[in-house]
């Protein structure tokens, strides 16, 4: 392969030898499960894009592929400057093969066809060129080659069948060098929809943004415009996330002094709610839901309202409490514990049914029952007090503001333990969906449910569970009317569902409208896609850990076992928390973000300018734990090579000992497989097979008014600076460090349900 970094001229044996270890060590991955197959990814490393306007030169590319509008100009601007070097009989005899190697930085597969998919090796000068068509541009343009690149091996390259040129263009897969790789059309059929596995499985990558956390339990922005991430922690400690990705030393609240929260395995009590007030930037209100101890220790759900501190805007004032509502639990499981605030203004309150199994309340259980506010989903107006001595208003449009025995607070009822409830923003362009309020509800023994709150609504526990009855006599009398899931789960699958967000962020657009959710103990992320014709809500499971698709900087593929919640943040991107092991006194949680590997938005699109806010605070700067791909795959190689190597010395003792000293260069991931351009690209990419001249589309007429440089240096009597000639964009590409891993402590146990959501803590069988 051609390296920038290999000096010209000869090679000492030992450099001869390492090469060969290299060349062996990456046949032997190739071999074993394709782990360095070519994938889409762009020189800057990240997934390909359909750019927001036309591409006027490298117009293949249009549709699908690594270039911008700005950068299809800069690679114009090269073309004419080169082409200025040309008469008109070598513009019709070279300018298309000079414009489709230039334009091969447009191509989804440009980090491959360039040797780009490693970010720790230099990139090449030249594309990869399929050995045909590279022989028919030496021969017909070879004169070209000092104009298109300043590496010194390839101009000096002048054999009379270009045999040496070629090889150094050479790419191992033949599928991936140009121009088959706009001919494969198992690799563009799907190129920029979500990759899956034979079973369907969508194939999505994570990036770790946090980690050290003690369970943590939510994670909400502010609205603010500050972009700033709020952290809790289920023993009641908040943290403050800034958009660089550091956190600040003090935390922003602290309430593990009052929190009731223990260091059992399982435990649902403490901290596990936090929203902020839509008008957080005027009244710097926030609201927080945590279990507490009353007087003659009785259990309680406390909401509360608090405001930022005046002295720091990263500080909450904790003499600014005013406790809005308390709730008695008679048991110490079902805590409920989301708030949220709706497009109407009021904050939504999802409460748990009271805890121990099968909601053994009264008659029909507590969620059945409109006068208790155990099981329910309230809805209240934070903005004032009402009568009775609330210090809320009740909506009136509330369903059961008029109906006798039923509390006025109850939004709908029927709710086993909500956990994990989110509003949808809606389709970012129709806005089809806003406003709706998803939630998953854990079950009993057999169903997990996901529901869509709807007012008044009825959902059925402890009568129905999932689709099924659970309290037959209770179901077959009066649940006729009852809101059904929108999906339910059986404990095969997983055994205590955590509700998620639906996607309307900008940097995937692949996955607008899916709903992405998971399971606590089974660890499962999946996803629902609504059918909107039906109306039903399809299942997908999300799959992580391909070496293929993951392969980009920063990305990694496995993840903490226990899926405690989901997020979002202000730009509407997608997160989730999980900790390897489920207790709120240890340091093993994490938080990460959803990545599609398949397509991402145009460069600039995403891109916000967050308001700026004062730290007083020391900032904390985020040290990974979880190896990237790319550093797993770098570990992999090197083994190989080591293992190569050692046979080698083994088997050959005189070479070994002239190998003493030497340093080895780490072998580095190259291909992995996938794709996509337009038709015309395919029929362009025919053109050459039945001869360079005739049938190869005239190069593009130069723009009127164009300044060339290359010109005014041409008649200045100059000769052309390497710059000029080539101006592809160089980047800096010094080693980075490999991320600090430490393994995640995992207990030698396993969690049992003891009742209902309860869960106790078990050693795990051994063999």
């Amino acid at each position: 392969m051609l390296r920038r970094s290999i000096p010209r001229g000869g090679r000492a044996p030992w450099l001869l030898t390492s090469s060969r270890i290299f060349c062996l060590c990456l046949t032997v991955l190739l071999g074993q499960g394709g782990l360095l197959q070519g994938h889409p990814q762009c020189l800057d490393y990240g997934p390909p894009f359909q750019p927001l306007l036309h591409l006027e030169f490298c117009s293949d590319y249009e549709t699908f592929g690594c270039c911008d509008q700005r950068k299809d100009h800069r690679i114009a601007a090269r073309y004419w400057d080169i082409m200025e070097y040309f008469d008109l009989k070598g513009h019709e005899r070279c300018g298309g093969y000079i414009k489709d190697i230039l334009c091969q930085e447009c191509s989804p597969y440009a980090a491959h066809l360039y040797d780009a998919e490693n970010p720790r090796t230099p990139l090449r000068n030249l594309p990869g060129l399929c050995s045909d068509y590279c022989s028919a541009f030496h021969s017909n343009c070879h004169s070209a080659i000092s104009l298109l690149t300043n590496d010194r091996r390839l101009q000096e390259s002048h054999d009379k069948d270009g045999a040496r040129f070629c090889h150094l263009l050479n790419v191992p897969d033949k599928d991936y060098c140009f121009p088959n790789v706009l001919r494969s059309d198992h690799l563009n059929r799907n190129l920029g929809v979500v990759a899956e596995d034979p079973r369907g499985c969508l194939q999505l990558c994570l990036a770790e943004v946090a980690n050290g956390l003690r369970n943590p339990v939510s994670m909400v922005h502010a609205g603010d415009g500050t972009h700033r991430l709020f952290v809790a922690e289920q023993v009641g400690v908040v943290w403050v996330y800034l958009p660089d990705g550091s956190r600040l030393e003090q935390p922003f609240l602290d309430l593990k002094s009052i929190v009731l929260t223990t260091p059992w395995i399982g435990d649902e009590r403490g901290f596990l709610g936090l929203a902020f007030h839509p008008q957080f930037h005027r009244n710097r209100k926030f609201y927080i839901y945590y279990s507490c101890l009353g007087k003659k220790r009785v259990e309680k759900i406390r909401i509360s309202e608090m405001k930022l501190s005046r002295a720091d805007p990263n500080r909450a004032d904790l003499k600014s409490e005013r406790v809005i509502l308390e709730i008695e639990e008679p048991a110490s499981n079902h805590n409920g514990g989301q708030l949220l605030f709706g497009l109407d203004g009021y904050m939504y309150i999802f409460t748990g049914d009271g805890g121990q199994a099968g909601d053994p309340f009264g008659k029909f259980g507590n969620a059945q029952n409109k006068s208790s506010l155990l099981g329910k989903v309230l809805r209240i107006d934070v903005n004032g007090a009402g009568s009775g001595g609330r210090r809320y208003r009740v909506p009136l449009d509330n369903p059961f503001v008029s109906e006798p025995g039923a509390h006025p607070a109850v939004y709908a009822y029927g709710v086993r333990n909500m956990w994990r409830c989110a509003v949808d923003r809606g389709d970012p362009i129709t806005r089809q969906g806003r406003g709706r309020i998803f939630c998953g509800d854990v079950g009993q023994n057999r169903f997990e449910e996901v529901d869509i709150i709807v007012k008044g609504g009825n959902y059925g526990w402890r009568a129905k569970e999932g689709f099924e009855c659970y309290d037959k006599k209770l179901c077959h009398n009066a649940s006729l009317d009852d809101i059904l899931p929108i999906y339910a789960y059986g404990h095969a699958v997983g055994k205590s569902v955590t509700g998620g967000y639906v996607y309307r962020g900008c940097e995937s657009p692949n996955l607008n409208g899916l709903y992405i959710f998971g399971d606590f103990m089974s660890g499962r992320l999946m996803a629902l896609q609504e059918d909107r014709k039906t109306k039903k809500w399809k299942k997908k499971d999300i799959c992580l850990g391909s070496t293929e698709s993951c392969a980009f900087p920063g990305l990694i593929s496995t993840y903490s076992k226990f899926i405690i919640s989901f997020a979002e943040d202000e730009a509407g991107e997608l997160y989730f928390l999980a900790t390897s092991y489920p207790s709120a006194y240890t340091p093993h949680g994490s938080i990460y973000k959803f990545v599609d590997p398949s397509r991402r938005a145009p460069p600039g699109k995403c891109k916000y300018n967050p308001v700026p806010v004062k730290t007083k605070s020391k900032r904390v700067q985020f040290r990974p734990l979880a190896k990237t791909v790319l550093d797993l795959l770098k570990d992999q190689s090197e083994e190989a090579a080591r293992k190569l190597s050692n046979a080698t010395l083994a088997s050959s003792p005189d070479r070994a000992s002239s190998q003493k000293g030497s340093s080895k260069k780490p072998a580095s991931p190259t291909s992995s497989r996938k794709t996509f351009p337009r038709s015309g690209a395919k029929q362009r990419a025919k053109a050459w097979s039945s001869g360079p001249q005739g049938k190869r589309k005239k190069s593009p007429r130069r723009p009127r008014g164009r300044g060339s440089q290359s010109a005014q240096w041409r008649r200045a009597g100059k000769s052309v600076p390497l710059l000029l000639r080539s101006r592809r964009l160089v980047r800096g590409r010094g080693p980075r460090e490999p991320p600090c891993h430490a393994e995640a402590a995992t207990a030698e146990g396993d969690l049992r349900r003891m009742g209902s959501r309860g869960w106790r803590w078990e050693p795990a069988e051994r063999a």
